[in-house]
C-alpha cells in the first residue's frame, strides 16, 4: 500500500537484519497500529477500562476510540491519505492521544516533533517529512507561527486549546472544531506489515534532526517485547511519569508500550518535584519512568516522604546515566530499587534492561533483552573480552533506517553505511560487558575525551563533580589543546545562593582530588545559568564544547 517513493528510503542493501523472535512471530499480514492498541481492547469488552488519567479527569478506552474515530474522519474529510506524513508538536494531554491514535488509525504517519525544537528545526522536519498537516498545542505555536513562512508543501496547522477567532485569523485550523464535526464510526486502515509506522526524529544533539524510520510489524514486535520483559503492564496498571509524547521517547513509553497491555497512563504535561509526587497517590500509578535527573530531583524533594508511593510497583530509569549513588539513595528512600535500561531512537525503544536481574547491577543498563543480540566490538570488529571497552553492535526487531538519505549531498545514505554493518546497527556507545552479559555503558563514543594518551569517559566526572553541594548540574566535554590533544571541561549550573568564582573553582577542583585520578581533573571550569538539555534529559554536548 506504501505511497513512499523509493528513493525516501535508503537501499535495500544497506538496511539492518530485523530480527523477528519466535514468540512474537504471529503477527497478521495486515495490521494498524491503532487496532492493534485501542480498538482491540474495546472489541474484547474491555471498552469501560480506564486509558488515561489527567488532573482530575477519566477516559475509559471506549471514549478514546470514539475521539479517535472522530478526529480520523476528520482528517480523512481534510484530505489526509495512507501513508501520508502527519506531524505533532504537543505536550500530554488526551488529545494528544487522540491526534496520534486517529493519524495511525487512518494509516497516515505520526511524526512526532519536540516540543523545544526551534522555528528553524521545526521548518527543517516540516518539509523533511513532507507533512500534510501539523497538529500542535496553542502554547507551542510560537515557534511555528515563526517557522511557517519557510514550510514548502502546503503543512496546514491544526492548533489544538487556542482561541477559535485567533487560530482562524492567522490561517490555521482549529481542533475542537474538526473533532466535533467528524463521524464517530470509523474503520481502522489496514497496512502492509512493513508501511510505515511512525517516522521519529533524533534530538538534534550534533546537528539537524535525523529521520528514523520504524515499519508496522517491527513496532508492534518491539513494543510486545518491552511490555513482556520490562514493564508488564495490564489492565490495573498506571504508567507514570514526563517524557514528551511528542517525542521519541515518550513516543513508545506513553503510546505504544501500555496500550499494549491494555494498562492505563498518567499523563503529567510538564515534570516538577511536588506535581510528580501529587499524582502517584492520586492516580495510584503502579509503574513510574523517568529520567535519572528527575529521580534526583526527587531525592532532594525535602516533602517526599509525605507522599504515600506504596502503589508504585516498578520504578524505571533511562536517557542517561543513572549511577550507583542515586540507585542506592533511592533504595534507602523508597526500599524499592530503579530498574535501568538503554535504548535509541533508532531502535525505536529500550534494547536493554536491569529487569532481566534479579537485582539491578549498580551502573549497568543491564542485559539483552530476549530478541535483541549485543555484542561489544573492537575498533577491527573482533569480539571484546568481558571488562574490555568496545563499540556495542546491535540486532533487534528494529534498527537503523534513515529517512530521505538521499538529500544534503547523500549526508545520511553515508550514515546509513556507517551506521549498520552487516546487518548489526552500531549504536555508537562505547561500553564493556561483564562475563554475565551485563552491559555497562562508558559514553557515547564521540564524547570520550583524549587527553594526553588517556581517555576519559564524561560521566564519571559529571557523577563525582554533581555531588559538590554547589552543583545542581554539570557537564563535561574535551576542548582542543595543542599540547595534550583535548583538555576537560567542565560547564557547571550552581544551586540558589551560590556564584561562580575563581575561588570556588579551585574548591570544586580540590574536592575532587578525593574522588577521582587526577588527570581527569577538568582544566577549564565554566559557569551557565542552565545547562542545555534534550527533553529526554541528554546533555547538548555540542554547545557546551
Amino acid at each position: 500500500m506504501s505511497k513512499i517513493p523509493q528513493d525516501y528510503l535508503p537501499e535495500k542493501q544497506t538496511w539492518p537484519q530485523y530480527l523477528t523472535p519466535d514468540e512474537f512471530a504471529n503477527t497478521p499480514d495486515k495490521l494498524n497500529l491503532a487496532d492493534f492498541l485501542l480498538d482491540r481492547h474495546v472489541k474484547a469488552g474491555r471498552g469501560d477500562n480506564i486509558a488515561i488519567k489527567f488532573m482530575d479527569k477519566e477516559i475509559t478506552y471506549a471514549q478514546l476510540q470514539k475521539m479517535v474515530n472522530q478526529f480520523g474522519n476528520a482528517l480523512k474529510d481534510a484530505g489526509v491519505e495512507p501513508q501520508d506524513r502527519v506531524g505533532i508538536r504537543l505536550v500530554n494531554s488526551p488529545p494528544s492521544l487522540v491526534t496520534i491514535f486517529a493519524i495511525e488509525k487512518i494509516g497516515a504517519i505520526p511524526v512526532p516533533t519536540s516540543p523545544l525544537w526551534s522555528r528553524e528545526e521545526i521548518g527543517f522536519v516540516v518539509n523533511n517529512a513532507e507533512m500534510k498537516y501539523f497538529v500542535v498545542n496553542a502554547p507551542l505555536m510560537e515557534q511555528v507561527e515563526a517557522a511557517k513562512p519557510n514550510f514548502k508543501c502546503g503543512t496546514k496547522v491544526v492548533v489544538i486549546g487556542g482561541v477559535a477567532e485567533e487560530v482562524k485569523g492567522a490561517g490555521n485550523l482549529v481542533f475542537e472544531e474538526m473533532l466535533a464535526k467528524g463521524s464517530p464510526e470509523l474503520e481502522a486502515t489496514m497496512l502492509d506489515p512493513y508501511d510505515i509506522g511512525v517516522i521519529l526524529y533524533t534530538s538534534g544533539t550534533t546537528g539537524m534532526p535525523k529521520g528514523c524510520v520504524h515499519f508496522i510489524r517491527p513496532t508492534v514486535i518491539e513494543t510486545r517485547m518491552v511490555n513482556k520483559y520490562v514493564y508488564q503492564l495490564k489492565a490495573g496498571d498506571v504508567l507514570g511519569g514526563a517524557a514528551p509524547v511528542s517525542f521519541a521517547a515518550g513516543f513508545g513509553t506513553f503510546t505504544l508500550i501500555p496500550f499494549e497491555g491494555g494498562a492505563t497512563i498518567s499523563l503529567l504535561p510538564k515534570f516538577s518535584p511536588p506535581d510528580m509526587m501529587e499524582l502517584i497517590p492520586k492516580h495510584k500509578i503502579t509503574v513510574l519512568t523517568g529520567l535519572p535527573t528527575a529521580y534526583r530531583a526527587l531525592l532532594k524533594f525535602p516533602a517526599f516522604k509525605k507522599y504515600d508511593v506504596s502503589s508504585v510497583r516498578l520504578y524505571t530509569a533511562g536517557g542517561d546515566a543513572l549511577g550507583a549513588e542515586t540507585l542506592q539513595g533511592w533504595m534507602e528512600l523508597t526500599g524499592k530499587p530503579i530498574w535501568e535500561g538503554l535504548g535509541g531512537t533508532e531502535m525505536l525503544h529500550l534494547v536493554t534492561s536491569n529487569t532481566l536481574n534479579e537485582q539491578p547491577v549498580p551502573n549497568s543498563i543491564g542485559k539483552a533483552l530476549p530478541g535483541v543480540d549485543v555484542r561489544v566490538v573492537d575498533i577491527s570488529g573482533q569480539d571484546c573480552k568481558p571488562g574490555e571497552v568496545g563499540s556495542m553492535i546491535i540486532r533487534g526487531p528494529s534498527g537503523t533506517l534513515y529517512w530521505k538519505p538521499y538529500e544534503n549531498g547523500e549526508k545520511l545514505l553515508k550514515s546509513q553505511k556507517s551506521g549498520v554493518v552487516d546487518g548489526w546497527n552500531k549504536m555508537g556507545d562505547a561500553v564493556y560487558m561483564n562475563e554475565e552479559c551485563n552491559v555497562f555503558f562508558v559514553a557515547r563514543e564521540d564524547d570520550m575525551i583524549k587527553s594526553s594518551g588517556y581517555r576519559i569517559a564524561p560521566a564519571e566526572i559529571e557523577e563525582a563533580m554533581a555531588k559538590h553541594p554547589a552543583i545542581a548540574d554539570v557537564g563535561i566535554v574535551g576542548v582542543p589543546d595543542p599540547e595534550k590533544g583535548q583538555l576537560v571541561k567542565a560547564v557547571v549550573e550552581l544551586k540558589p545562593g551560590f556564584t561562580g568564582s575563581d575561588e570556588l573553582t579551585e574548591e570544586i577542583k580540590t574536592y575532587l582530588k578525593d574522588h577521582i585520578a587526577v588527570y581527569k581533573l577538568p582544566r577549564v571550569v565554566q559557569y551557565m545559568d542552565k545547562l542545555p538539555r534534550t527533553p529526554t534529559g541528554k546533555l547538548v554536548r555540542r554547545l557546551l564544547r
